[in-house]
């Protein structure tokens, strides 16, 4: 009698889809919901005009980003024994390197010219408005001391917190999985455009959701190239720096 082949093509595709739809959809809703109940629970114990200050703003950011990397990379690991989790498929193996270094301004350079070809496209929509201004959580008229703290959060804490969950675990979650049914130049592309798709969706606003998806892509085409996430974040802080820059000291809306 011939034997039965342990495991069919067909299941090892929907096994698949199953592992990525999971992935995706973990760092969807831990994302949106730690926001939802950190913000609502500082809401109701500040009230209003005390939470609206930067200084609480800047807390519930930290906040955020801090449950949902906790709760995003260690629970899985009790859930899914065999997603693994290290400093290397977290893409924080060693320290950065001046390769790293010099790649962020290729990086931030390759994501400009990519938003900006991809936000002219989408311009011929009507629902699409690409003035429209991101809301960062932090007023216009920042000085002093406050804008110290709005820089620390938007240009420090926000680049880490974001490259860690994911290009770090859910790009090295998703490129593991579809590896083991495609070949590589596939598995990259594939897990690339799935990463940056949920990287756009969690910012909800259109016109950001274009501009950080095209950066996305780039920085996870800086982990394949470095095999770390570092050159990702130095790009990263870099396009933010500069954001930052324009917004907040020179006055650019």
């Amino acid at each position: 009698m011939k034997e039965a082949p342990s495991k069919l093509p067909k299941n090892k595709w929907l096994r698949l889809v199953l592992l990525v739809f999971l992935a995706l959809l973990w760092v969807l809703v831990v994302t949106i919901a730690v926001e939802f109940v950190i913000g609502y629970l500082l809401y109701f114990i500040l009230g209003r005009e005390t939470f609206n200050t930067v200084v609480w703003s800047a807390i519930y950011s930290a906040l955020s980003y801090g449950l949902a990397l906790l709760i995003i990379v260690l629970v899985p690991r009790k859930l899914f024994p065999k997603w693994k989790v290290n400093r290397e498929s977290l893409g924080l193996k060693d320290l950065p390197t001046w390769t790293d270094i010099g790649l962020a301004p290729v990086g931030y350079i390759l994501a400009l010219i990519l938003a900006g070809a991809a936000t002219w496209l989408f311009t011929n929509f009507s629902w699409f408005n690409a003035e429209e201004v991101q809301d960062v959580g932090f007023g216009l008229l920042l000085n002093g001391v406050d804008r110290v703290i709005a820089f620390i959060t938007l240009v420090v804490v926000a680049p880490i917190a974001e490259e860690i969950i994911f290009r770090g675990w859910l790009y090295g979650r998703l490129r593991e999985d579809t590896a083991s049914v495609m070949n590589n130049v596939w598995s990259i592309i594939l897990s690339s455009l799935l990463v940056s798709a949920l990287f756009g969706l969690v910012h909800l606003q259109w016109n950001v959701a274009v501009d950080v998806f095209c950066l996305s892509v780039v920085l996870c085409a800086l982990r394949e190239v470095t095999g770390t996430i570092y050159a990702g974040i130095l790009t990263h802080i870099l396009k933010n720096g500069i954001a930052f820059y324009l917004l907040y000291v020179v006055g650019m809306v």
